[in-house]
């Protein structure tokens, strides 16, 4: 199969694929990128139309006040306590510029490359905790770094921020809000991811939002993205003490969300009984079709899917050590379906793969592929 070229740090690099591989993106199944299958929902694309009709010649509104009123109001929070973002990429880098300024960030490993990224914009200086790689459950469970975060952060070494991801990327770990909440007080800021958040079953409950009018050193990142499936638009959002995001707001770009982006933000979160029928469907799916990709993909030789409440299985070779990088690239070449190459995350290596989950069609293509794989055809 020859060397594999160097992983990418984000999976869903479609047009790239489709000139690797001399065909077409729509060609291409794309289990790399974590996104609901069945979206966006049609209502979305209804508005959308409408909105080319008004949201184009004019400037957004810079204060984006209606799309900040509807999310404050989902959450239940003051809209000065939102802060849209152009994605939730955009929003890692303004929360890095603080947490390069108070000090060392701790960094759950293996995790998203995107947070050191962030921090290297600013000459950020962090630090990796390793989790444990064998796990018997998807959760929701006490996150298992916790003391030794306390400790780090009580030792003297300057370590002031903590990054956590719930559900964590990639290995789809749900942590519970009580086993989070005692560190909250430890950290000069801590940043809590939950892109993922919003597709798992039960995943609302162990939120870390409901903390932050008693947490001004709390943020909490979301996308629209994955729940949606609008990666085109890019938008999401972060909910924090006022102050901190107008600084964040005064560091950046004007405009950052485009106009249409704030329109179908407006749209899907204004609308909370539409968005608690999505939800809904959406939390079946990853509920249903997760444990069924799951079970599946465990007799599938050389193949270990661990437990995951997300949208997505983290993969290990069996036996573990043995390089996946030969599958990866076989499913890519011969069979158009992509899988996340899983080196660009700190603490992984070749024998791992993140596969996101399809719809059902989606898997047994996926599936399918494997097992003519498997058979050496």
């Amino acid at each position: 199969m020859g060397t594999p070229e160097p992983p990418d740090c984000h999976g869903g690099n479609l047009q790239a694929a489709a000139r690797r591989l001399g065909c077409r993106p729509e060609q291409l199944l794309d289990a790399s990128a974590s996104l609901v299958p069945f979206g966006p929902p049609p209502r979305l694309r209804r508005l959308l139309r409408r909105a080319l009709a008004t949201d184009l010649r004019d400037y957004p509104d810079r204060d984006y006040t209606a799309l900040c009123d509807a999310i404050a109001a989902w959450h239940g929070l003051d809209p000065a306590m939102v802060l849209p973002g152009n994605g939730a990429a955009e929003l890692f880098t303004w929360a890095a510029r603080d947490a390069a300024a108070a000090g060392l960030s701790l960094l759950p490993a293996p995790g998203f490359a995107d947070y050191r990224r962030a921090l290297a914009c600013w000459g950020g200086a962090w630090r990796a905790l390793p989790l444990p790689l064998d796990w018997t459950g998807a959760g929701p469970g006490p996150w298992p770094l916790a003391e030794v975060a306390a400790e780090v952060a009580g030792s003297g070494d300057g370590a002031a921020v903590l990054w956590l991801t719930n559900p964590h990327n990639p290995t789809g770990q749900l942590w519970s809000r009580p086993s989070i909440e005692p560190l909250l007080e430890r950290f000069a800021l801590v940043v809590v991811d939950e892109a993922f958040l919003p597709l798992v079953p039960g995943g609302e409950e162990q939120s870390l939002a409901p903390l932050l009018t008693a947490h001004p050193r709390l943020v909490v990142i979301r996308s629209l993205t994955k729940l949606f499936s609008i990666a085109g638009l890019r938008l999401g959002y972060a909910l924090g003490e006022p102050g901190r995001l107008a600084r964040w707001a005064g560091w950046r770009d004007p405009w950052p969300v485009n106009g249409l982006a704030a329109a179908a933000g407006r749209f899907l979160l204004a609308d909370q009984d539409g968005l608690r029928r999505w939800q809904g469907r959406v939390q079946r799916w990853v509920a249903d079709e997760g444990v069924w990709l799951a079970g599946r993909l465990a007799a599938v030789p050389g193949l270990a899917p661990l437990p995951s409440a997300a949208n997505y299985l983290l993969v290990r070779s069996r036996p573990p050590g043995a390089s996946l990088q030969p599958l990866r690239l076989a499913l890519e070449r011969r069979h158009r379906i992509l899988v996340r190459d899983c080196r660009s995350f700190d603490g992984l290596g070749e024998d791992w793969l993140r596969i996101a989950v399809q719809d059902r069609a989606g898997n047994r293509r996926l599936l399918a592929a494997l097992a003519r794989i498997s058979g050496g055809r």
